[in-house]
């Protein structure tokens, strides 16, 4: 498929097959990145606060999801969606540090708008950050089912804890990223 700058759109059949109408005169073709397809995710990229950090797949038995205990790895709800997946929240946690080192330590910073990058098995999956919130850890278990809801369009959940109070976390920080 191909779109072009200006009025004039040509569409073929076969993604990877040349346009057979070229574009008007003054115009340039672009190729259309095809939706991306669901994958086991491998790193997470967040610009904005310069995290490159490692995914690995995670369980939450007793509906409790412990990520990774090393901080600087991410663990991917494997009982969840995929990134990429057109139905369902793609749930990614990883710890916080309140010392620092942690790779989601300043995901209470980012801002809708900003990017995610989500590197799979299957290719590359960009989101956009729709919401940032920080739930009371009593608050995020009233909310869970539909936080983290398998019947919703797919989309990007990332979660972290914060509010360190020197021997606990009292909050959550939500980060909640649609597909471009």
């Amino acid at each position: 498929m191909w779109l072009t700058h200006g009025d004039a759109v040509s569409v073929t059949a076969d993604p990877g097959a040349r346009a057979t109408t070229p574009p008007p005169v003054g115009t340039t073709a672009l190729p259309v990145r095809a939706a991306p397809e669901p994958g086991a995710p491998r790193r997470v990229l967040i610009p904005a606060l310069g995290v490159s950090a490692p995914v690995m797949p995670v369980t939450a038995p007793d509906r409790t999801l412990v990520p990774p205990a090393d901080p600087d790895r991410l663990g991917w709800w494997a009982d969840g969606a995929k990134p990429g997946a057109r139905e369902g929240s793609a749930l990614i946690a990883g710890h916080t540090v309140h010392t620092g080192g942690g790779a989601l330590d300043d995901l209470e910073e980012l801002e809708a708008g900003d990017e995610v990058v989500v590197r799979t098995d299957r290719g590359t999956v960009r989101y956009t950050v729709d919401r940032v919130r920080v739930y009371s850890k009593g608050r995020i278990a009233d909310d869970a089912t539909r936080l983290f809801s398998q019947d919703s369009p797919g989309r990007l959940v990332l979660i972290t804890c914060e509010d360190w109070d020197g021997t606990r976390y009292l909050s959550n920080v939500v980060v909640t990223a649609v597909p471009d």
